[in-house]
């Protein structure tokens, strides 16, 4: 297999023109939707008190970096899909955040479902071209340029740390296949999904329709690369890929993941976001001291 063109190279039109990329609109998309409905029990005890997407790296919280990213390539409008401690989320991005306009999707069975619910939840509210992105994400800002045209899948080259949905592709270096469970591999001929999609209106009501009929059969706490691994088998949909380069990016599930996202990203921001960080962090220990009293334990010194 030739190697899959990297993120500068993508930004060639003739690399581009080598992707399969269905969708006629070029536009560069100018909303996007963020997952955060979930518990995040593996970064337990940071995430008692603590959505997931608000626990720091370095001090700036995962939120704070993605918003950064996506008011620097022009993003107007995020949904973001809320359950597990959304009233913080709430409290810290408000209605209009960088100025960005905030619309939030409430998940009331967060606790029972997964991300496929999610997604299905947002199908009620969106009927444009947007980029879905996960909410447990650091990454260098400009891997979002090529992301922002029409049915894209971020990639990345297997690493040991890596595990979960992995992709291959043909030789033309288009997308063959989306690989879950068995069928995944950690090894040179996959790439691993990076959490991070932009979907073409056209793409994004083929998934809709499918995740209705997943969610009617009471499938909600699958993933909803379920989903889009039948309609790329089926030739239902394409999407482009577009490579992240393996010491660019960290998907922070557990406390390892934590650590070694910190490593990667070590340099601390330039920014001001004392005036931002310090109600947060003091709800974060409030609630914590909370937790600590009706467990019965002594609160944190």
């Amino acid at each position: 297999m030739s190697a899959l063109p990297s993120v500068a190279s993508l930004n060639a039109s003739t690399h581009l023109r080598k992707l399969k990329n269905p969708s006629k609109d070029n536009t560069s998309v100018k909303t996007a939707l963020l997952l955060a409905a979930g518990m995040g029990n593996r970064l337990s005890p940071l995430t008692d008190s603590t959505p997931k997407c608000l626990v720091e790296v370095n001090r700036i919280p995962i939120l704070e970096r993605l918003m950064r990213s996506l008011r620097n390539h022009g993003i107007r409008r995020l949904f973001v899909v809320t359950g597990h401690l959304s009233e913080v989320i709430e409290d810290y991005l408000g209605s209009r955040y960088a100025g960005i306009e905030i619309i939030y999707i409430d998940s009331p069975l967060y606790k029972t479902t997964n991300n496929i619910y999610s997604l299905w939840l947002a199908g009620k509210e969106i009927d444009e071209p947007f980029l879905l992105i996960e909410s447990d994400l650091v990454f260098h800002s400009e891997l979002l340029t090529p992301m922002l045209q029409p049915d894209r899948i971020a990639v990345s080259k297997m690493l040991p740390w890596m595990n979960g949905t992995t992709v291959t592709l043909n030789g033309s270096n288009q997308l063959k296949a989306i690989c879950m469970g068995a069928e995944s591999r950690n090894c040179a001929s996959h790439y691993k999904t990076v959490n991070i999609y932009n979907f073409s209106r056209n793409t994004w009501r083929l998934i809709q329709e499918r995740l209705d009929q997943y969610i009617s059969a009471g499938k909600v706490n699958g993933y909803y690369e379920a989903v889009f691994a039948e309609l790329v088998a089926e030739g239902a949909i394409s999407l482009a890929p577009v490579l992240f380069e393996a010491a660019h990016w960290y998907e922070i599930d557990t406390l390892e993941d934590l650590r070694a996202a910190e490593k990667l990203f070590s340099t601390r921001s330039k920014v001001a976001l004392g005036k931002k960080l310090l109600p947060l962090r003091n709800a974060i220990s409030n609630r914590s001291k909370g937790l600590q009293e009706i467990e019965g334990l002594p609160p944190p010194a």
